[in-house]
C-alpha cells in the first residue's frame, strides 16, 4: 500500500492506494503541531500502518519555521572583509515610493556573524591560506559561548574549491560535536555571493526543526507498526528518504505545492493533456505553476519571506487567495481580497470556530456554490447564517446586496489568480490560450471556470478528488536529485568539449548519491545549462538533448540559447553577439515501479437536484449532481454544480462538462 501525507494551511489530506481501492482522509491541521495533524489523518483512515510499503509526506514546517522565525539559533561564517553580507544584500528596492522601506531580515543579528582569515580566488587558487589557529583560539570559544545549534559556513568562492570549508567544518565539530555545521559547498556550488550565503543560513537555521519534526514522526511511526519506505517531497517535484533529507532540509520548503504540481500532472496526463496550467487553491493561498510537454517548468532560484533561496524548484507563483482569505477594506475605501487569511484557526465564519471575517468560503456559502450541508461531504456542518452576516459590513458600504457583495469578493480573488497564471504563463515566454487549466485543492475547481475565461483559456480539465491531488503527489511523484555547479566560460569548441566532460562526471555523482540512499534502478537524467550574452547580468536555462551530451559542439549549444533567450525577451535570435556559459545542472531521476491510480468512490445511487445560486447579478436555476454518482461518458451543461468529498466544481453557464475513460472532468466553453 502507498500512502501520501500532505499538511496543509488549512486541511491536512491523505491519500492511501492499494491496488484498485483508494481511501481518501482530510482532517484539520494543527499549526502549532503538523505532525499531530498528519497522524491524525492517519488514524482517522482506519489504515494498518504495517500494511504501508510506501509513507509520502510534505508539509509546511521549513516555511513556517522561516516564517515565524522559529528556526534554530544559528551563527554565520563568511570569510574576513565580508561579515555583513546578510545585511547588505542586492542595492535594489522591492518598492521604490514607500519612505521607509526596509531590506528583508535574515533571522541572525549581526553579532551572530563571524569572520575567519582566508581568501579563495574565482578559479578556485587559495590566494590566502586558512588560520586553523585563529579558528581554534577564537571562533571556536566564540561559538561555544553564543550557544548556538547550528553553524552556516559560507566562505568567499568556496563553490570553485571547498577545502576551506571543509577544514573550518572539521575544527568546529571537534569542539563542538552537537553543533549542525553546515557548508555552502554542500548546499549551493553556484556564484553570487549573497544568493549563496541567504541560502547556507536559511538550510542551516531549518535543519534542526526538520531534523527534530521528522525524528519525532518517523518515531511515532515505528512505535505503531510502521516499517515501509518514509520519505518526504522536495521543492523540486521528487521525493527523497526521509534521513538523506536531513542533510538538504532547505529542499523541502516548497513541498506542499510541488506534490499538488505533480500529482495533478500524472493524472490529467491520463487523459492525453500535457501542457497544463496547475492551479492549486487551498485554504491559505492559490499556487500556479506551468507544465509544457509533461514537465513541469523549473527555476533555479526562489525566495521565502524576501530571502534569496538558489536551488531548483518548481517555477510556482503563489498569492493570497485561498478559501480562508478575508476580504477587507483599505484606507481608500476599495475592496481587497487577501492575503491575510483566516487560515485553519478560527478559520471562515461558517466554520463555526469564531471567525468573525468575510472569507471567499463564506462568499460561496452566500451565493449557493457551497451547500453548508454537504461540505467535505456532509461530514463538516457549515453556518450559513454566520456566512451571510460577515458580508452585511461590506453590503451596507458599497449599497448592494450580500449576495452582490460575495460575488464581488469572488471576482477579485479571480483577478489576482488571474495575475499569478499570467506571471508563469505570458511573462515566460507562452501563451496560456495555447495549454489546459487543471485546479484542484479544495476551492480551485470553483474558481477555474471564471479564471479560464479571463485568460482565453477554453478546455479545463478537474481530476477526481481535486482536493487531495497533493497528497496524491506523494505517492506518484519519483525520486529526483539535483547537482548544479557554476563554471565560467565563453562558448567556443573547446567550452563545449568541457561541458560534455562536466556533464559526464556530474551524472556519475548523482548516481553515486543515490546508491548510498539505497535507491537501486536505472536513472533518467536531464541537462541544463545557464547560459547569456556577455555583458549580461542574468542567464536562461538553456536545455540540452540527451541524445547531444557526448558530442556537444558550440554551434549547437548557440542554437538552444538563441531560442531559448528569444521565447523570454523576444529578442537575441542570429544577433553576432559573444555567449557565455554559467553553470551547469544536471537532474537525476529514479522513477516510481508503477503509477497509482486515483479515482472517485462510486456512489451511483444518488440522483441530481435542483438549486438555485446566485451567478453575476441573478439568481439562476441550476443542477447540483453527485461527483461521486457521476459515471464515465455523462454530460453535464452548465449552470451546475458537482459535490464531491474533497471538493465542488462549478459549471457556469455557457460551459459543459464531461467524465472521460480515466476519470477526469473535461469542462469546456460552449
Amino acid at each position: 500500500m502507498r500512502v501520501g501525507v500532505e499538511v496543509g494551511g488549512t486541511f491536512t489530506d491523505l491519500v492511501a492506494v492499494s491496488g484498485g481501492r483508494v481511501v481518501v482522509t482530510k482532517v484539520p491541521s494543527t499549526p502549532r503541531s503538523p505532525d499531530i495533524g498528519a497522524l491524525d489523518a492517519l488514524r482517522a483512515s482506519g489504515l494498518d500502518l504495517k500494511s504501508i510499503a510506501d509513507l509520502g509526506h510534505g508539509s509546511t514546517v521549513a516555511t513556517n519555521a522561516v516564517l515565524e522565525r522559529k528556526g534554530a539559533k544559528v551563527a554565520f561564517i563568511t570569510t574576513a572583509g565580508f561579515r555583513d553580507l546578510l545585511f547588505l544584500q542586492r542595492h535594489d528596492r522591492r518598492n521604490i515610493y514607500d519612505l521607509a522601506y526596509q531590506k528583508p531580515s535574515p533571522p541572525l543579528y549581526r553579532r551572530d556573524c563571524f569572520e575567519v582569515a582566508e581568501r579563495t580566488l574565482a578559479d578556485g587558487t587559495a590566494a590566502t591560506a586558512l588560520d586553523d589557529a585563529a579558528v581554534r583560539a577564537q571562533l571556536v570559544p566564540a561559538l561555544k559561548a553564543g550557544g548556538y545549534r547550528a553553524v552556516a559556513v559560507c566562505l568567499l568562492n568556496a563553490y570553485a574549491n571547498p577545502a576551506h570549508e571543509l577544514r573550518v567544518a572539521e575544527l568546529i565539530r571537534a569542539e563542538l560535536p552537537d553543533v549542525l555545521v553546515t557548508c555552502s559547498h554542500e548546499v549551493v556550488r553556484e556564484f553570487r555571493e549573497y544568493e549563496r550565503a541567504s541560502t547556507t543560513l536559511l538550510s542551516a537555521y531549518v535543519q534542526p526543526v526538520i531534523d527534530g519534526y521528522l525524528d519525532r514522526f518517523a518515531r511515532t511511526l515505528a512505535g505503531d507498526g510502521f516499517v515501509g519506505r518514509f520519505t518526504v517531497m522536495q521543492s523540486n517535484g521528487g521525493r527523497l528518504p526521509a534521513d538523506a533529507m536531513r542533510k538538504s532540509a532547505i529542499t523541502a520548503l516548497y513541498s506542499g505545492p510541488a506534490a499538488g504540481v505533480v500529482g495533478a500532472t500524472r493524472q490529467v496526463e491520463r487523459s492525453g493533456f500535457r501542457n497544463l496550467v496547475t492551479f492549486d487553491m487551498g485554504g491559505t493561498s492559490t499556487d500556479v505553476c506551468l507544465v509544457e510537454n509533461g514537465r513541469p517548468s523549473l527555476a533555479s532560484e526562489t525566495e521565502i519571506d524576501g530571502l534569496p533561496i538558489r536551488t531548483p524548484v518548481l517555477d510556482i507563483v503563489s498569492v493570497g487567495a485561498g478559501g480562508g482569505s478575508i476580504a477587507w477594506i483599505d484606507d481608500g475605501g476599495m475592496l481587497r481580497v487577501g492575503p491575510q487569511s483566516a487560515g485553519a484557526e478560527p478559520g471562515p465564519a461558517c466554520y463555526g470556530k469564531g471567525g468573525r471575517e468575510a472569507t471567499t468560503t463564506d462568499a460561496h456559502v452566500v451565493i449557493g456554490t457551497i451547500r453548508p450541508g454537504s461540505f467535505l461531504g456532509g461530514r463538516m456542518m457549515l453556518d450559513a447564517t454566520a456566512a451571510h452576516g460577515v458580508f452585511q459590513p461590506i453590503a451596507t458600504k458599497y449599497d448592494m446586496s450580500i449576495e452582490q457583495a460575495a460575488s464581488s469578493v469572488l471576482r477579485l480573488a479571480d483577478a489576482n489568480i488571474v495575475r499569478a497564471i499570467q506571471l508563469v504563463s505570458t511573462e515566460r515566454g507562452r501563451d496560456p490560450r495555447d495549454f489546459v487549466l487543471v485546479p484542484f485543492g479544495g476551492a480551485g475547481p470553483l474558481h477555474a471556470a471564471k479564471v479560464a475565461e479571463d485568460l482565453g483559456i477554453t478546455t479545463i480539465v478537474v481530476p477526481p478528488n481535486p482536493g487531495v491531488i497533493s497528497a496524491y503527489g506523494l505517492v506518484a511523484s519519483d525520486y529526483t536529485k539535483y547537482d548544479t555547479i557554476t563554471r565560467k566560460m565563453r562558448l567556443d569548441e573547446a567550452a563545449a568539449e568541457d561541458v560534455s566532460d562536466r556533464f559526464c562526471e556530474m551524472r556519475i555523482r548523482l548516481a553515486a548519491q543515490f546508491r548510498d540512499m539505497g535507491l537501486a534502478g536505472d536513472l533518467t537524467y536531464t541537462h541544463t545549462l545557464e547560459m547569456r550574452f556577455v555583458g549580461q547580468a542574468f542567464e536562461v536555462p538553456v536545455e540540452i538533448e540527451p541524445a547531444r551530451i557526448k558530442s556537444l559542439d558550440a554551434a549547437y549549444l548557440a542554437e538552444r540559447f538563441a531560442d531559448a533567450h528569444h521565447r523570454v525577451f523576444m529578442h537575441g535570435a542570429g544577433l553576432d553577439r559573444p555567449v557565455e556559459i554559467v553553470a551547469l545542472r544536471v537532474g537525476a531521476t529514479l522513477p516510481i515501479e508503477s503509477l497509482p491510480t486515483l479515482e472517485r468512490e462510486r456512489q451511483p445511487d444518488r440522483a441530481p437536484e435542483t438549486a438555485r445560486i446566485f451567478e453575476g447579478e441573478r439568481w439562476v436555476d441550476c443542477r447540483r449532481y453527485a461527483a461521486e454518482a457521476m459515471t464515465a461518458g455523462q454530460a453535464i451543461a452548465g449552470p451546475a454544480v458537482v459535490e464531491g468529498y474533497t471538493a465542488t466544481t462549478y459549471v457556469p453557464s455557457g460551459w459543459s462538462a464531461t467524465i472521460d475513460a480515466a476519470d477526469n472532468m473535461v469542462v469546456t466553453k460552449s
